[in-house]
């Protein structure tokens, strides 16, 4: 057990220094190929972040260990809307831009609630629902790639390095976020089963926490540098990664079974995605403020000691 708290720890110290890398390689190529944050934090940060979700759930599915693949996934995006948003918004006040809040996160909305009508409709994700959601997320992409045109460039505070250094820094950071979640994922998971819990209780918090780290700290380390559309973006890329791409793959690998009893982890999700939207029109508009990140972290907090109660 000590071995695997040092290994967590040394996890947690990788993932710091692999976000660091991705998110100055990432805003050096934003500026160098002027295209915005967000759209950057959409994309390469936000598929980089959603690593370790991919890589466990490929391997979940395989194993056929189902309640992992989809509790993790449904555990990751809650806890980047709540704690991952709420820890950033408790650091400094976001600033979404009106483009994220009237055509992303809907779009996100959106993508949650067609998976949860497909895992309904025939009780799990099939092959052909599988190639639904990468349709879906290849919508997005064409979105993305027309929204990069549209955008001016970066700040002049952002240095300009060379293609061989953003690549290195790049590489660098996404080898960082998924070797650190990794390290983080697998020693939780030992410890927790040295309590003896369910998988499904086991996917939808220490291997959603584990996974959803890379996302929480690239987007707490983006607001420390005053990068908020990457801290956005990043967490409403990462999370139609996961719901899009992550389920997707996983069900094409093998028809991933979906319990009911997820229902209401499901709903959870799409109201307070909901919640998240209704929140840039809510005070001060187009901005997540501090007591609203609060909020956030708080409910995250019930839906804990509600998994606790139900497991």
């Amino acid at each position: 057990m000590l071995i695997s708290i040092l290994f967590l720890l040394v996890g947690f110290v990788i993932l710091i220094k692999g976000a660091d890398f991705l998110i100055d390689g990432a805003s050096s190529f934003a500026k160098k190929m002027s295209i915005s944050e967000i759209a950057i934090g959409l994309t390469i940060v936000a598929f980089g972040t959603s690593a370790p979700e991919l890589i466990v759930n490929v391997f979940a599915s395989i194993g056929g260990h189902h309640e992992i693949t989809f509790g993790n996934i449904l555990g990751s995006n809650i806890f980047n809307i709540l704690m991952v948003l709420g820890i950033s918004g408790i650091i400094s006040t976001i600033m979404v831009q009106r483009n994220t809040i009237l055509k992303e996160i809907p779009f996100l909305l959106a993508a949650t609630l067609l998976v949860f009508g497909l895992s309904l409709w025939n009780s799990d994700l099939s092959f052909v629902d599988g190639i639904i959601l990468i349709l879906f997320l290849i919508i997005f992409f064409v979105y993305v790639i027309v929204f990069l045109k549209a955008k001016p460039l970066l700040g002049s505070d952002i240095k300009e390095r060379t293609y061989f250094m953003i690549i290195v820094m790049i590489t660098a950071g996404v080898t960082g976020l998924f070797f650190g979640g990794k390290f983080v994922v697998d020693n939780a998971v030992i410890m927790a089963r040295h309590f003896n819990v369910s998988e499904k209780f086991i996917g939808l918090t220490i291997v959603a926490l584990g996974t959803s780290l890379p996302e929480l700290v690239t987007s707490v380390m983006a607001i420390s540098k005053g990068r908020n559309d990457l801290a956005i973006g990043n967490v409403i890329g990462s999370n139609l990664f996961n719901i899009l791409l992550v389920l997707g793959v996983s069900s094409l690998i093998s028809p991933v079974h979906y319990d009911v009893t997820l229902n209401i982890d499901f709903i959870f999700l799409c109201l307070i995605t909901l919640m998240l939207f209704l929140s840039m029109f809510i005070g001060k508009k187009h901005r997540l403020t501090k007591g609203e990140a609060i909020t956030f972290v708080f409910l995250y907090c019930a839906y804990l000691v509600f998994l606790f109660i139900r497991k």
